[in-house]
């Protein structure tokens, strides 16, 4: 299928390694310009390189990346039509761990760039046409797990936010959802059971395995491009049927 992605523009957050730099890849193989946006250098060249994106080093929890990575963008491709956001997350443990330090770090490090993202690329896709925002997040936002209460704390307000703002830009034919991965087979996991996972790792998964990171790819290119016109404020959970959540 011909997701129509070529010439389009699209800013990758996370793109040196996992999932970011999966989704990267695969909108590089469809056509699409991608600004490839990590904060290691030498591995997000190397991998920029590879893929045939173009590298931006920052650091989107200083104030003014945000705004620097969509000018070198500009510059570079003369305008953004798509952003997909992905952040690694923060600390796990448990809620009563959780103290005023942690929980503003957790704010910081997750809420403040996004915000920020969205404040500098929104006027850009408003320019063009098919504007889209994708966000990467996690299955726990539709079903909180235990010992990852930082993450349940912060991220299902980040969930809410998007929402809030795909209704604002509806109107205007810019899409805003996100994709919500559990178990994916990303090179942490290779690392993590390098003689293959588990079947204790798999058995409450219906589909009986991980997911791959060209299975989540594949979804979140999906809702970047503009064969998913009509599709806007929602969560779609790449899990294998995982989730129990109905909605």
């Amino acid at each position: 299928m011909d997701l129509m992605l070529e010439g389009r523009t699209a800013i990758v957050c996370g793109a040196s390694s996992g999932l970011g730099l999966a989704v990267a890849e695969r909108l590089a193989g469809e056509g699409a310009n991608v600004v490839a946006v990590a904060r290691r250098r030498h591995t997000l060249d190397a991998e920029a390189k590879r893929i045939d994106a173009y590298p931006v080093v920052a650091d989107l929890a200083e104030e003014d990346s945000a705004a620097m990575v969509v000018e070198h963008t500009v510059d570079r491709f003369g305008g953004v039509d798509i952003l997909v956001w992905n952040t690694g997350g923060p600390r796990p443990g448990p809620a009563l761990r959780i103290d005023d330090h942690a929980a503003r770090a957790a704010f910081d490090a997750l809420v403040l760039p996004l915000v920020r993202m969205v404040g500098a690329v929104v006027p850009h896709l408003r320019r063009g046409e098919s504007g889209r925002i994708v966000a990467v997040t996690t299955s726990t936002v539709k079903e909180p797990t235990s010992l990852v209460a930082l993450s349940n704390l912060v991220r299902p307000g980040v969930t809410a936010y998007l929402k809030t703002l795909a209704g604002e830009l509806a109107p205007e034919g810019i899409t805003v959802n996100c994709v919500a991965p559990d178990r994916i087979l990303t090179s942490r996991v290779h690392d993590l059971y390098p003689d293959g996972v588990p079947a204790d790792a798999t058995g409450d998964i219906p589909m009986g395995r991980f997911g791959t990171t060209e299975e989540f790819s594949a979804v979140a290119c999906f809702l970047a491009s503009p064969l998913a016109s009509y599709v806007t404020g929602t969560t779609v959970t790449v899990d294998g049927g995982l989730t129990r959540s109905m909605l």
